[in-house]
């Protein structure tokens, strides 16, 4: 846990957590939408552009061997805020978005016609369009594992959809939407028994806790920087480097050659073969930057400081009359959802703006996930490291005085 302290030095470290809105203190939140940045990110993204500012690798002076310097290293310390096995593994995404379109362009020419691709009924639209698409490429077939009451994934029927035709299962390490972390060591052990690739998308997961890609076991792993206190426009996908290997590019144009003539192109190795063009030096950098920060602190102090608050805020709304709160998972990690009887999502969320607090409402890019739940969407209430119980306790006592005038 992190003292009150603590806490309140960890908050003076990013400057849109002292502003007002609607002559309110802010109190954000919608940290699974994105989270706020720390002075050293914005410093990082301020000293690339104002000291280093030159493109990277294919140039022989002196600001563009810094700003290669820099960028590389970047990509070395992800590569260890990760446990990934070599820096090579990592590719650099706008996000955790592209990071799964770039896999599902890749796998197009190993998947055939009657090839079945397992996702999950949390997942983010992000994670079902581009393996949608790629079956409408290929004929494959999509297998979606149903939710327990509890809103927990059905494991059993999981292992009964598993079979020799199953190509890749790819699901949410956290649900974005209500907050289920899913059993996901178990998910990559069972799919691997029947030859199965998996693809986990972690942008709900990777700024909670420390994630051991080769602990896991999985073949891919993605995460978005904006929601981890680094920029937007910046992600990773990680993969095992025998199985990027076997992947073909899926964007031509500079840094991903070797060699072009008119008659043939030979493509780069590892990681340059998926990174087209000129990159996102800046995120990169400032990315990296997000990851020192979190390891400067005790990971297991941030995390049991975010678990209290969000047991916290989830009893205090169990409490309260007509609120009722989507789901019952066995793990829940991030943030909680909830409706308010027959009010409008949307209404409640302008409400509490207008006592300077900021929630997210909607469906969350959870469709298929609401019309399962019969909803047409919840108000969201998401954490960070830097909330406290006092932010809650405003939240409440606004929530309460709403339900008077809904």
């Amino acid at each position: 846990m992190l003292s009150d302290i603590e806490l309140i030095n960890l908050r003076q470290l990013f400057p849109v957590l002292s502003q007002q809105v609607n002559d309110h203190p802010l109190i954000y939140l919608d940290n699974a939408a994105t989270s706020q940045k720390p002075l050293c990110v914005l410093e990082a993204i301020n000293t690339y552009y104002r000291d280093i500012n030159a493109n990277v690798h294919r140039a022989s002076h002196a600001l563009s061997a810094q700003a290669t310097s820099a960028y590389e290293n970047a990509r070395d310390i992800c590569a260890h805020f990760i446990n990934a096995n070599s820096s090579k593994e990592i590719i650099w995404t706008r996000g955790t978005t592209e990071a799964i379109n770039l896999v599902a362009n890749c796998l197009t020419s190993s998947i055939q016609a009657g090839d079945e691709i397992i996702i999950s009924t949390l997942e983010h639209h992000a994670n079902i369009v581009p393996w949608q698409m790629l079956a409408q490429r290929t004929g494959a077939i999509i297998k979606v594992i149903p939710l327990l009451p509890s809103t927990d994934l059905d494991m059993q029927a999981y292992k009964q959809l598993l079979s020799a035709k199953t190509k890749l299962v790819a699901v949410s390490h956290v649900s974005n939407a209500i907050g289920t972390v899913n059993p996901i060591e178990e998910i990559i052990a069972l799919a691997k028994q029947v030859g199965a690739k998996v693809l986990i998308d972690g942008a709900q997961a990777i700024s909670h806790w420390h994630v051991d890609v080769q602990a896991l076991g999985c073949d891919f792993y993605v995460f978005s920087g904006h929601k981890m206190y680094g920029p937007t426009g910046i992600g990773v996908l990680w993969g095992k480097e025998q199985v990027l290997n076997q992947l073909p590019p899926w964007q031509g144009g500079g840094e991903m050659i070797k060699t072009v003539s008119f008659e043939q192109t030979t493509y780069n190795e590892l990681p340059f073969k998926f990174e087209a063009g000129t990159p996102n030096i800046a995120g990169a950098i400032s990315l990296a930057r997000a990851m020192t920060f979190l390891n400067s602190y005790d990971r297991q102090a941030l995390a049991s400081h975010e678990a209290a608050l969000l047991a916290y805020t989830t009893a205090e709304l169990e409490k309260m009359p007509r609120i009722k709160i989507i789901g019952s998972p066995h793990h829940r990690a991030g943030g909680v959802s909830f409706i308010i009887g027959d009010a409008h999502n949307g209404d409640v969320g302008m409400l509490l703006d207008l006592q300077g607090i900021a929630v997210r409402t909607g469906h969350h890019c959870a469709q298929p996930l609401m019309h399962s739940l019969k909803l047409s969407g919840t108000i969201r209430v998401s954490l960070a490291i830097y909330n406290t119980k006092a932010e809650i306790d405003f939240f409440i006592k606004a929530l309460n005085e709403l339900l008077d005038l809904l």
